[in-house]
């Protein structure tokens, strides 16, 4: 028998001639996305392959940044900030007695003063209240430039501190005859006080006090009216009458 010429015949396997079926559409799209995977994984291995030991320093690099992180806040951190806190007992309590000059140098016990301990600890949170306690201790002692250096290095944070950060620089301002920047200051301890009557009422009070003094009645009328309303459960809030009737009069 003649065998059949098969020049020209389509493959077995390959689809016929004209458009393809639906079937047919889906496996080519499907080899498509094949294709581009396998061509992204093999740019991505290349990219590697090519990068492989700038890759590795930076990931070393980084694990051991973390590592180290954890290790100094665990061994180094947490230890400095318990150690500062302990130290700063005796001087806490010399301060409290209104003992300013103990508090800063030598509280006794062999315990350190505040000063020590805001140089020694600065990188602590008890090392940073400690400049609170020296400008605070500074004041009362009438050493009112060293009191603001280290009232400026101390880093207010939280409900109270901010407004007692700003109170306590109104103080210095106003003892140093800045009585402008005092009248500023106090306003921001009033305004960073938000709602607390204690350091809403005691400054708000001190900058009613301090217009008064300049002459600026009309604005301290305003504070003391403001005393009343927003803060009638302070302690100062008792005297707002008597000075609104004074300036009213």
């Amino acid at each position: 028998m003649a065998r059949k010429n098969n020049i020209g015949r389509r493959p077995t396997g390959t689809p016929r001639g004209g458009r393809p079926t639906g079937d047919e559409q889906v496996r080519v799209q499907e080899d498509d996305t094949l294709v581009d995977i396998v061509e992204v994984r093999d740019q991505g291995l290349d990219f590697f392959e090519r990068n492989r030991k700038p890759i590795i320093i930076a990931v070393v690099a980084l694990i051991a940044i973390v590592a180290g992180a954890l290790l100094y806040h665990t061994f180094i951190q947490r230890p400095a900030e318990r150690n500062a806190a302990e130290q700063m007992q005796q001087a806490q309590y010399q301060f409290e007695q209104d003992s300013f000059s103990l508090a800063l140098t030598n509280p006794g016990q062999g315990y350190p003063g505040f000063l020590d301990i805001a140089d020694q600890y600065s990188s602590t949170k008890a090392g940073n209240l400690a400049n609170y306690y020296v400008a605070v201790s500074y004041l009362n002692l009438g050493q009112y430039e060293a009191a603001l250096d280290y009232l400026q290095d101390f880093d207010a944070e939280g409900e109270l501190l901010p407004a007692m950060k700003m109170g306590v620089m109104g103080d210095l301002q106003s003892e140093l005859g800045d009585f402008d920047a005092a009248i500023s200051s106090y306003r921001e301890a009033v305004d960073e006080s938000g709602k607390n009557f204690l350091t809403g009422g005691y400054y708000l009070n001190k900058l009613g006090l301090l217009l008064r003094e300049q002459g600026r009645n009309e604005e301290a009328l305003a504070a003391f009216r403001r005393l009343k309303a927003e803060f009638g459960n302070s302690t100062e809030a008792a005297q707002a009458d008597k000075y609104i009737a004074a300036l009213e009069g």
